[in-house]
C-alpha cells in the first residue's frame, strides 16, 4: 500500500503497540531547555532513576536569557534560578548544554537545526509547543509535556496516539512582497486557529518546494497554531543543500548512506490522507493579525472583519469594518523561533538599507543563535540596523513571550514576527500584530501599519 511520509516515519520509529490503545514511539532527538527541564530532572531524581541515553539530549537556555549583557547575572530572580537549574542538572547529568557565553547558544528550534543535529527521518521532540518546526526536515517533531519529557529521559520512549493526517498544498507562484509567514498566516486564518486540531499536517505544493529551508521552518513553526500535532515538508534537494557540511551532520561514506534513505522519505503516489486542501499562492497577499490568536487574520490591504469577535477587539482596541493599514504602532520585534534566522535578518536589512525607523517606534531585533548574531555582524548586518536606528540584540526567546526583561508595556502596540497574540502574550496587556519580516520592517521605517508592496 502507498504510504504518507508520516506513515514512513512513524512505523520505524513503533517499539509496540498496545490492541487498542498508544503506541510506543522511541525517540531520536529530545531537546530540552530550561523551562520544562528542572520538573523532570527532579522527578527522575525522586524515583531514583538514571537518563536512559543522555547522549541523545541536547540542552539550550532560551526562554529566561536577557538580550542585552548576558555577560552580566539575570537580573530578574525566577529566570535566574532556571537558567541555572539547567546548568546544574546537565552538569550533575552529563548532557551537553549550549548555555549562556557557548558560541552555539540560542533557541532550541534555531541551533538544532543550524547544527545539523535536525536530520529527515527522525522522531524529535521537545518540552516546547513550537517543535514543530523541526519537521520542515521532513521529521516527526513535537512539543510534549513536563511529564513527558521524564517520561523520553527515563527510557528514550513516549506513548502516542497515531494522529490523523491532513496535506495541505499550496500551488502557485507567491506575489511580491509575499513570504513563508504570509503563507502560513493565511492558512491558519483560512481554516481557523483550530481547523487542524487531531491532524499531523504535511505541507506540499509548488510554492511550498520553492521555499528556502529557513522559510519552511517558519510554516511548520506555527503549524500547533491551528491546533495541529506537528507539520512536516518532504525533504529535498533544498534540504540535503542545507545540511550537508554542518557540525554534527553525517559526512562522509556516512552522509551517502544517509543520503539514499533521505530521498525514499516522500508520500507515496495514492497516500491516503484524512483530510486534503489545496490553496491559491497568487490569492495570499502580506498578512497580519488583528485579534487574539494566531486566526484572527487579514490581508493588510482588508479591513477588519464585521464578524470579530468583539472581546478580542475590546483587547486590541481596534474597531470591526475598518482598515488596518494606517494602525500606529510602538514597537516592532523581529525574532523567535518564526523569524529569527540569517534569511529572515538579511531581508529586513535589504529593506532598511538606507533608510531611518520612524521616531515613535521602538525596534528589537533579536537573532536566533549565537550563529546568527556572528554571521550577522560578519556580513554588516549590525551596521545595517545600528544605521537604521535599530539594535541588534543577543540571542534568545526575547519579546515572543513575557518571560524574560523583553516584555511590551501594557496597551502598546507591537508588529511581531513571532508565532501567537495572545493576551499578554508579550507582557501584561501588550498588544500583538502578527506579522513577516517584511511587514514589520516596513512598520518599523513607516510608524504603522503599512503595505510592504508600496515599498519594494
Amino acid at each position: 500500500m502507498p504510504n504518507t511520509l508520516f506513515e514512513k516515519i512513524w512505523d520505524r520509529h513503533v517499539v509496540k503497540t498496545i490492541e487498542g490503545g498508544p503506541s510506543v514511539l522511541y525517540i531520536d532527538r529530545h531537546f530540552i531547555h530550561e523551562v520544562t527541564s528542572p520538573q523532570a530532572f527532579s522527578g527522575l531524581e525522586k524515583r531514583g532513576i538514571e537518563l536512559f541515553r543522555p547522549k541523545q539530549i541536547v540542552a539550550t537556555a532560551d526562554h529566561n536569557v536577557p538580550t542585552l549583557d548576558q555577560h552580566l547575572p539575570i537580573k530578574e530572580e525566577l529566570s535566574r534560578l532556571q537558567v541555572q537549574s539547567l546548568v546544574d542538572n546537565c552538569r550533575k547529568h552529563d548532557v551537553e548544554l549550549y548555555g549562556l557565553g557557548h558560541p552555539y547558544q540560542g533557541i532550541v528550534h534555531v541551533i538544532g537545526p543550524e547544527l545539523g543535529i535536525t536530520q529527515p527521518g527522525m522522531t524529535i521532540v521537545c518540552g516546547d509547543s513550537h517543535t514543530s518546526t523541526h519537521g520542515a526536515f521532513g521529521a516527526i517533531a513535537f512539543g510534549i509535556g513536563t511529564s513527558e519529557v521524564e517520561m523520553v529521559m527515563a527510557t528514550q520512549c513516549l506513548l502516542q496516539s497515531k494522529p490523523k493526517l491532513m496535506r495541505i498544498n499550496v500551488e502557485g507562484k507567491l506575489n511580491k512582497g509575499v513570504i513563508s509567514k504570509d503563507i502560513i498566516l493565511y492558512i491558519i486564518a483560512h481554516i481557523s486557529a483550530s481547523g487542524a486540531t487531531g491532524y499531523f499536517v504535511e505541507y506540499a505544493g509548488s510554492a511550498i518546494r520553492s521555499l528556502s529551508m529557513e522559510g519552511r521552518m517558519t510554516i511548520c513553526n506555527m503549524s500547533i497554531e491551528m491546533g495541529a500535532r506537528g507539520g512536516m515538508i518532504a525533504p529535498d534537494e533544498t534540504t540535503f543543500s542545507y545540511l550537508e557540511g554542518r557540525e554534527f551532520a553525517p559526512k562522509g561514506a556516512q552522509w551517502d548512506k544517509k543520503l539514499a534513505e533521505w530521498k525514499q522519505l516522500y508520500s507515496d503516489e495514492g497516500a491516503r490522507f484524512d483530510r486534503e486542501i489545496t490553496l491559491d499562492a497568487a490569492a495570499i497577499e502580506p498578512m497580519i493579525t488583528y485579534g487574539t490568536n494566531p486566526g484572527m487574520g487579514i490581508g493588510v490591504s482588508g479591513q477588519i472583519p464585521a464578524s470579530a469577535d468583539p472581546k478580542a477587539l475590546a483587547y486590541m482596541g481596534l474597531q470591526a469594518d475598518t482598515p488596518i493599514k494606517g494602525k500606529k504602532v510602538d514597537y516592532v520585534f523581529i525574532g523567535s523561533c518564526t523569524n529569527s534566522r540569517i534569511e529572515d535578518l538579511r531581508l529586513v536589512a535589504s529593506f532598511v538599507k538606507g533608510r531611518k525607523k520612524a521616531d515613535n517606534v521602538e525596534v528589537w531585533i533579536v537573532p536566533g543563535s549565537k550563529q546568527v548574531e556572528q554571521q550577522a555582524i560578519r556580513e554588516g548586518i549590525d551596521k545595517v540596523f545600528a544605521d537604521a536606528g535599530f539594535l541588534l540584540r543577543q540571542p534568545g526567546c526575547s519579546a515572543c513571550l513575557g518571560m524574560n526583561e523583553d516584555k511590551i508595556p501594557a496597551g502598546k502596540y507591537c508588529i511581531s514576527t513571532s508565532n501567537r497574540n495572545f493576551e499578554g502574550r508579550q507582557g501584561p496587556n501588550a498588544r500583538t500584530l502578527l506579522a513577516s519580516p517584511l511587514t514589520a520592517a516596513v512598520a518599523a521605517i513607516t510608524g504603522e501599519v503599512a503595505d510592504i508592496r508600496e515599498y519594494i
